[in-house]
């Protein structure tokens, strides 16, 4: 029988429910939100659920851990070196990055996290901020820049998706805080589920499409914009334009005789 729009939230609400609980990664919840969505039948949302309990009414979901008193954001701060937060970990606090000519990186595809959503607070003062998220996230970027760039370079939910949100509020001053999906960072190992290969087979489908096509030149004219602007921060001038191709080079005007 055919899944209705009632049912796949359904599953994805039960799948938010599993990763507060601190059964899902944020990567996989990402995936499993995603294929919740592109799932056409009741077998097809049957398997994303199937190694998670259920949640009926008498039972009673796992708590999420309280945050912790006197202390709401858990702070990584790099100052002329590197910071990196990688691998399995838990986010159950707002997390704080300050990199001071050097570099943070705070990956979160591996991390349990307890939360609806995850609130990052980050500052480059000639250094780097790098967030990775799995693409299928919504990530809402804030901030300021001044001689920097703060950007987002993620692979994001389509709208009216009820996907994970990671809101960044980024204050750069002659750095960058960046935020890059799971196709622009080293690929992390993924388990294999009976429905991994039909949502990765619609899921390239649907990226095939136009709107893979429009998020590749919205990429590529970012890019251009960024060079244009780093090229005009240290003075360099720009490159004459290419001379036109030679079909359309106007033919030398004859010589005019004397006395014209």
């Amino acid at each position: 029988m055919r899944a209705s729009d009632a049912e796949r939230e359904a599953v994805v609400e039960r799948l938010r429910e599993a990763s507060v609980e601190g059964r899902l990664t944020l990567a996989e919840l990402t995936d499993r939100t995603e294929a919740a969505y592109l799932a056409a039948t009741h077998a097809e949302l049957a398997q994303i659920t199937a190694d998670l309990p259920d949640a009926g009414p008498g039972q009673v979901p796992f708590p999420a851990p309280p945050a912790r008193p006197g202390k709401t954001r858990r702070w990584y701060v790099a100052v002329m070196g590197d910071t990196k937060r990688r691998g399995k970990w838990r986010v159950d606090q707002e997390i704080g990055a300050v990199a001071v000519m050097g570099d943070v990186t705070i990956d979160l595809r591996e991390a349990e996290v307890r939360s609806r959503e995850i609130d990052i607070v980050a500052t480059a003062v000639m250094g780097d901020v790098k967030i990775i998220v799995p693409d299928g996230v919504d990530v809402d970027l804030s901030g300021v820049a001044f001689m920097g760039d703060k950007k987002v370079n993620v692979i994001e939910a389509p709208p009216g998706h009820n996907a994970p949100v990671v809101r960044v509020r980024a204050y750069a001053v002659m750095g960058d805080v960046k935020v890059v999906g799971d196709s622009k960072a080293k690929p992390i190992s993924r388990a294999l589920f009976a429905w991994s290969e039909w949502w990765l087979e619609r899921r390239g489908e649907l990226r095939r499409g136009f709107g893979e096509e429009l998020h590749s030149a919205h990429r590529e004219l970012r890019h251009e914009l960024r060079e244009a602007r780093r090229h005009m921060r240290h003075g360099h001038s720009f490159p004459p334009p290419p001379p036109p191709p030679p079909d359309v080079i106007p033919p030398p005007e004859p010589p005019k005789p004397p006395g014209w």
